[in-house]
Parts: structure tokens; C-alpha cells; sequence
């Protein structure tokens, strides 16, 4: 059930973001949709009880976190 649910998820994203693009910068549209998703994820984590503080990651994992999404960056 769970690899349907994704497969139907990950068409309604492909679908959304080809009609989102149509008349807006692409960075824009990206910049928008991971700011949805930042603040669902947030408020889900809150409900369900596993929202940590940034505090509780170490240096490497930030640092390994950071340096993947640079690399996202980086090949835009």
C-alpha cells in the first residue's frame, strides 16, 4: 500500500510542478515548493513528537547535510 501511495505522490509532484512552471522562474517555483515542504514536515514532526532541536545534531552530520545540499546547489 505504502509503494502505491508513493508511486500516486510522486506523480501528483511531477504533475503540480510542470503546470507551477508554466509563467514563473523555475528557482522561484523550487524556492516556494521547498518552503511548503519545510514547514508540513515541521508541523507533521510536531504532532508525532519527533521534532528535535538543531542542537541535537552533531557537527559531522551538519556538516555532511550541508555539504548535500550544496551539491544540489551547485548543480542547478
Amino acid at each position: 500500500m505504502r509503494a502505491v501511495l508513493s508511486a500516486l505522490f510522486a506523480a501528483l509532484t511531477a504533475i503540480f510542478a510542470k503546470v507551477g512552471l508554466e509563467n514563473i522562474n523555475p528557482d522561484l517555483a523550487t524556492f516556494i515548493r521547498t518552503i511548503v515542504v519545510i514547514v508540513t514536515l515541521g508541523f507533521l514532526l510536531a504532532v508525532i513528537g519527533q521534532f528535535q532541536s538543531l542542537g541535537s545534531i552533531s557537527a559531522r552530520l551538519g556538516i555532511a547535510l550541508i555539504a548535500g545540499g550544496a551539491v544540489l546547489v551547485a548543480y542547478r
